[in-house]
């Protein structure tokens, strides 16, 4: 199903301030968060839209990039429910939005869950040459990537085995710790996440021999990308959870793919339009000819009518490039060139000297009158 436009989804304008996006978040979170709601799916959904739409459009650089190429310029999983993320990963994500209880008394979900300190993996950046054919049509491209891994001994904890974790001493196990404090109102008990085990409860007593207890190694990885038609120079796209591994099981970071265009020898691009030089001889600019012009999709043959003027463009519409958005196709223009020799033979140069004694090869400007000569010859 088709993703609906994040700025509908939060009921903002396209010209909202960053004030007015967070404010229209902060309000459909709490009609749809799920302590409001318990097991109502529907809810559960329509508050990962509108986590999704608030994680792009409070980006700036996603946002500028949603704004001109639509979600084809985030990449094919450039959301929540494409990328998988869970409701704890929104949670931890959004920490200053659903925490300190500026978000209408909610604080998480009400299963019982405790906070904490969520690590995530840095982005990780590459960029993939794509030829004209490719970008009319799309591509898929596999890509070795060079990145941090989830350490497949631990498998991202970090720790030697099972037994390799004691209790945090800080919180006793809770994953939080609460401290009493007297102000003018009294004193107010506050509750935060344990600082020793960044919620966990827990601490690595023995670490892994093979990531020494950061859960993550140095490796590579293979990653299949989809690159929608019509893509340009300098788009970048986006693929969530396929950057650097994070620490003892956080949240991955991202893929960012910058598109390169490889010249074409014979075509120009112009956004969507492609542009053709067609040089002809005089002989042909005068007589006429059908002739063969290259496409994106193969060679095709165009009629030139006699006494066609050169500078002169056709228009092959839909000859061109795909919109990113999938507003229909460009148009290849078909540019008339004529084309001159540099020497000539005697034959040719005694032949051409007699055309240009004809009246008929002579331009516009030396057998054509001005347009006062016009006017003075009707009174005559």
């Amino acid at each position: 199903m088709a993703k609906r436009d994040y700025y509908e989804v939060l009921g903002v304008s396209k010209n909202a301030s960053a004030d007015e996006i967070k404010k229209a978040f902060r309000k459909k979170a709490i009609q749809y968060h799920p302590d409001k709601n318990p097991g109502d799916k529907q809810s559960e959904e329509k508050f990962k839209e509108a986590a999704e739409a608030y994680e792009v459009l409070s980006n700036a650089e996603k946002k500028q990039r949603y704004d001109q190429f639509g979600h084809a310029g985030l990449g094919n999983q450039g959301g929540f429910s494409g990328g998988g993320r869970s409701m704890d990963d929104i949670f931890s994500m959004f920490g200053d939005i659903f925490g300190g209880g500026g978000f209408g008394g909610f604080s998480g979900f009400s299963s019982g869950g405790r906070s904490q300190r969520v690590n995530r993996g840095s982005n990780l950046r590459v960029k993939v040459s794509l030829d004209l054919n490719e970008i009319a049509h799309g591509a898929e491209k596999k890509l070795k990537v060079k990145k941090y891994i989830t350490c497949t001994t631990c498998h991202g904890s970090g720790a030697k085995g099972s037994s390799g974790f004691t209790t945090c001493s800080s919180c006793r196990g809770s994953g939080q710790v609460t401290r009493m404090s007297n102000t003018f109102l009294g004193q107010m008990q506050t509750t935060s996440t344990c600082p020793t085990c960044g919620g966990d409860g827990k601490i690595i007593s023995q670490k892994c021999d093979s990531c020494y207890g950061e859960g993550i190694v140095q490796g590579e990885d293979v990653i299949t990308v989809k690159i929608p038609a019509g893509v340009a120079e300098g788009m970048q796209l986006s693929l969530e959870g396929k950057g650097n591994s994070a620490r003892r099981g956080g949240i991955p970071g991202d893929l960012l793919i910058l598109i390169s265009e490889e010249e074409h020898p014979e075509l120009t691009r112009d956004e969507n339009d492609l542009i053709y030089n067609l040089y002809l001889s005089f002989p042909d600019i005068t007589l006429g000819v059908t002739t063969e012009i290259p496409t994106i999709d193969g060679k095709v043959k165009v009629k030139i009518e006699s006494g066609t003027q050169p500078e002169k463009i056709l228009r092959l519409r839909g000859k061109g490039l795909p919109d990113v958005n999938g507003y229909g196709k460009g148009d290849l223009l078909v540019k008339i060139h004529a084309w001159v020799p540099q020497k000539l033979s005697l034959e040719e140069r005694k032949a051409l000297e007699k055309l240009q004694a004809s009246p008929n090869f002579s331009s516009p400007q030396n057998n054509d009158k001005g347009f006062f000569d016009k006017v003075k010859d009707m009174f005559e």
